[in-house]
């Protein structure tokens, strides 16, 4: 908030990550002293308020691609109970589709940056809404 560089450590908190190899994480978490605003230090391998992991969203993406249909495209998560909806899965396809045009209309060809999972190339638009572009000054 302040575009000061004083964030400090303020503690962990367990956050929901589900795929097939955890259920949740531990994620660190930030705070500023000059404008009292607490920050959470999310891995590359997470979305902001996503409940599965991007790798979770990649095997979903990957099995629909292969041809599968959306009620058997959902991968296998920790707890069975918590395997994402049909409707998720259908989400998730579209914004991988929107993103990956995005990108190839950028001119962002690169195999192993369009493959990689990070919310970069998973999912620009929730990339654009927690990094507005601000106007630079000259």
């Amino acid at each position: 908030m302040c575009h000061c560089q004083s964030i400090i450590g303020h503690g962990r908190r367990l956050r929901q990550a589900h795929d097939d190899g955890r259920d949740f994480i531990w994620i660190r978490r930030g705070i500023c002293h000059f404008c009292r605003s607490t920050f959470t230090v999310l891995p590359r391998s997470l979305a902001p308020s996503a409940h599965f992991s991007l790798r979770c969203r990649r095997l979903a993406c990957d099995r629909i691609a292969a041809g599968e249909p959306l009620e058997q495209a959902a991968p296998h998560c920790l707890d069975p109970s918590r395997s994402p909806d049909p409707s998720t899965l259908r989400r998730w396809a579209l914004r991988r589709l929107l993103s990956l045009a995005c990108w190839l209309i950028a001119g962002v060809m690169a195999d192993a940056f369009l493959s990689s999972p990070t919310i970069l190339a998973w999912d620009l638009t929730a990339l654009c809404r927690i990094l507005p572009i601000g106007a630079r000054s000259p």
